[in-house]
């Protein structure tokens, strides 16, 4: 399998401190006793760059953070051996909260992010162009604080075009459209945000391939569409695969995607080998608790099937 050697970077526009609750059954208006409490440091790009140093890859993480959370989240990614670029600012960064049932149910609220100004927005792409010096690949990963033009990462994608790095948009919405006509090396969409970048639904794995091919053709390179228990679709310029594996026990899907998109890239970023890596990665980050990335000791890339032959017509089970 091809590792990833050099740092890879990963741009956390809207940086969260994650707590994630696990009740024994969410009830609307009654009282709940928590039976565990995780508190991690979140965001997409977080997570990915958190996966990747679990598993011996170098990352660099950018964060616009303020506030007493912000503090709170560079302490939190101390525990981390994460680069971590920080991009001080007024507002302060966001608490989400995530609600866990025992069949691995997650109810989400995500606060929407302090706003930045201008300034910030300017200082945050300066500090990405830099941290980007000699980088392999930069993620641009999650949503955009308030405050942000929905282009911000289609511009950095363009700033970034002269460089030999591969550019890898997570996000979702007006800036994930934005992103797309920019011409990302790779997108990673779960279900829910492919059918809002095509604006129609999508029931069946051929559908999944005919967004995820409509997406190239906007611009894309590739698409690594993730599928929660169906896996995960690729589709490139070599070709289409899906592939997926099973989850004896699944603890919580928080931040699963981010670890598949960290399996990914670790395993070179192209091609079936490092979708299943991809794959194997998702997998074992259902399995554990909160937000918490897999570790080498949680990998099973022996379970993953690799479908030979896709079955276009299969249905979709709709979770992410």
């Amino acid at each position: 399998m091809e590792v990833a050697t050099s740092v890879i970077v990963t741009v956390t526009a809207n940086p969260s401190i994650d707590r994630t609750v696990e009740v024994g059954a969410l009830v609307r208006g009654g009282l709940h006793r928590a039976t565990a409490v995780h508190v991690q440091p979140g965001g997409k790009g977080i997570n990915v760059a958190r996966a990747l140093v679990c598993n011996g890859i170098k990352a660099r993480a950018v964060v616009p953070a303020g506030g007493a959370e912000g503090e709170q989240l560079i302490s939190l990614l101390s525990d981390y051996s994460i680069d971590v670029v920080r991009v001080p600012t007024l507002g302060p960064v966001r608490m989400n909260v995530s609600v866990i049932e025992p069949d691995a149910t997650v109810t989400k609220l995500n606060e929407p992010g302090a706003r930045l100004t201008e300034q910030e927005c300017r200082a945050l792409a300066d500090a990405v162009i830099t941290a980007s010096h000699k980088a392999s690949c930069v993620i641009l990963a999650g949503s955009l604080p308030p405050g942000v033009h929905h282009g911000f990462y289609a511009d950095l994608i363009n700033r970034l075009s002269g460089e030999d790095i591969r550019v890898v948009v997570d996000t979702s919405g007006p800036a994930l459209r934005a992103a797309v006509a920019a011409g990302p090396a790779l997108i990673k969409p779960n279900h829910h945000e492919l059918e809002e970048a095509v604006q129609r639904p999508l029931s069946t794995l051929q559908d999944v391939i005919d967004a995820a091919q409509e997406l190239r053709a906007a611009g894309a390179q590739a698409v690594l569409a993730s599928l929660g228990r169906d896996g995960a679709v690729l589709v490139d310029e070599n070709g289409t695969w899906h592939a997926e594996a099973p989850v004896v026990l699944a603890r919580s899907s928080v931040g699963a995607g981010d670890a598949m998109l960290a399996g990914f890239l670790a395993a070179g970023g192209k091609g079936q080998a490092a979708l299943v890596s991809a794959v194997a990665w998702g997998a074992a980050a259902v399995s554990l608790p909160g937000s918490t990335m897999p570790r080498p000791d949680d990998l099973r890339p022996h379970l993953v099937e690799v479908h030979p032959r896709i079955k276009a017509g299969r249905e979709l089970r709709g979770d992410n």
